[in-house]
C-alpha cells in the first residue's frame, strides 16, 4: 500500500469516527437559530458561522467520546447492531480516539473563546455545559445515557441551549419565539437518539446501560418516538395561533409526509434495520429544519 493510499485509509476512519450522518443534530439548530436572527433584522455572518463550527466539533467530539468510552465500559460489542466504532472494531486504539476527542474539544474552545467576546459569560457557560455533557453522556462515573437521562439532555443541548445560543450571539437577546422555535427542534433531535437506543435494547440491557428504551421496553420507545414527531409538528400551529409567529411556521407541514414514513418505519422495523431508519429520522430533522427556518427568516420577515 503506498503512502497515498495509508492517507487516505487514515482519513476514512476518521471521517468513520466522526459519524457525518449524525451531523445534522448539529447544524439544524444553527440554521433555525440564524433564521431567527435573519427574521428579526440581527443576523451577523461572522458570530452565525462561529456557532455552526462550534456545534459541529462539539457533536464530533461527543461521537468520539461516545466510540471509546462506550468500549472501555464494555458496551460495544461484537454483538452491536448500529454503525461500526472505531475503537471496538481496532481501527483505531482508545489512546488515539481519545487525543482526537482532545484535539477537537480544543477547537471547539477556540472557537468559543470568539463567541465569548461577542456573547459574554452566557456563551462562557453554555460552552464549558456542552462539552462536559457531551462527554459526560457516555463517561464519567455517572454516563447519563447509560442512566435514562439522554433524552433529556439531548432535547436541552440540542434544541433550547443550540437554537437560543445561535441567536443570542447575533442579537445578545433572546425573545419568546426562540424558546418556541427551540422546542421542535430539540424534539426531533431526541427522535434520532430514540431510534438509536430502540435499536439496542437488547444489547443494552445486557450490557447495564439504562436508556429509556430499556426501561420502557420496544412500545414505549415507539410511543415516545411517535409523540415526539406528533409536538413537533403541532407547535407550528400553535405558534401561529398564539400569535408568537406569522403563518411561514407552516411550510414545516409540507415535510409531514415524511414524518408519517419514519413513524410507520419505528412500528415495524426491527434489529439493523432501524439503521436506516436513524438516518432518514436525521434527514426529516434537516427538512424539516430548512422548512422552519425558511418560514420563520423570511416569509415572516
Amino acid at each position: 500500500m503506498n503512502q497515498a493510499e495509508n492517507s487516505r485509509s487514515t482519513f476514512q476512519i476518521w471521517l468513520l469516527a466522526a459519524r457525518p450522518k449524525t451531523l445534522p443534530a448539529a447544524t439544524v439548530p444553527v440554521i433555525v437559530g440564524t433564521a431567527l436572527a435573519i427574521g428579526a433584522g440581527k443576523f451577523r455572518a461572522m458570530p452565525a458561522f462561529a456557532a455552526l463550527l462550534g456545534a459541529l466539533l462539539i457533536q464530533i467530539g461527543a461521537n468520539l467520546a461516545n466510540d471509546v468510552f462506550d468500549y472501555q465500559k464494555g458496551v460495544d460489542t461484537s454483538a452491536r447492531l448500529g454503525p461500526l466504532r472505531v475503537t471496538q472494531a481496532g481501527l483505531l486504539s482508545p489512546r488515539a480516539v481519545m487525543t482526537g476527542m482532545g484535539v477537537v474539544f480544543g477547537l471547539a474552545i477556540l472557537v468559543g473563546l470568539y463567541l465569548v467576546a461577542v456573547g459574554g459569560w452566557p456563551i462562557l457557560l453554555i460552552g464549558v455545559l456542552s462539552i462536559l455533557s457531551a462527554m459526560a453522556y457516555t463517561g464519567g462515573p455517572y454516563p447519563l445515557g447509560y442512566h435514562g437521562l439522554g433524552d433529556v439532555f439531548v432535547f436541552i443541548f440540542f434544541g433550547l441551549v443550540a437554537v437560543g445560543g445561535t441567536y443570542y450571539v447575533q442579537a445578545n437577546a433572546l425573545s419568546p419565539v426562540v424558546y418556541w422555535s427551540a422546542v421542535p427542534i430539540g424534539l426531533l433531535a431526541t427522535a434520532i437518539l430514540v431510534v438509536n437506543n430502540l435499536r439496542d435494547i437488547e444489547t443494552d440491557s445486557q450490557t447495564g446501560k439504562r436508556t429509556l428504551a430499556v426501561r420502557w421496553g420496544a412500545r414505549g420507545a415507539q410511543i415516545e418516538y411517535l409523540l415526539l414527531l406528533v409536538i413537533a409538528y403541532l407547535i407550528p400551529l400553535l405558534m401561529v395561533l398564539a400569535d408568537v409567529s406569522g403563518a411561514g411556521v407552516g411550510l414545516t407541514w409540507f415535510s409531514l409526509p415524511l414524518a408519517i414514513q419514519q413513524i410507520r418505519l419505528v412500528f415495524t422495523a426491527h434489529g439493523r434495520a432501524l439503521n436506516t431508519v436513524l438516518a432518514s429520522t436525521a434527514r426529516l430533522e434537516l427538512v424539516y429544519g430548512l422548512l422552519f427556518a425558511l418560514g420563520i427568516g423570511l416569509i415572516n420577515r
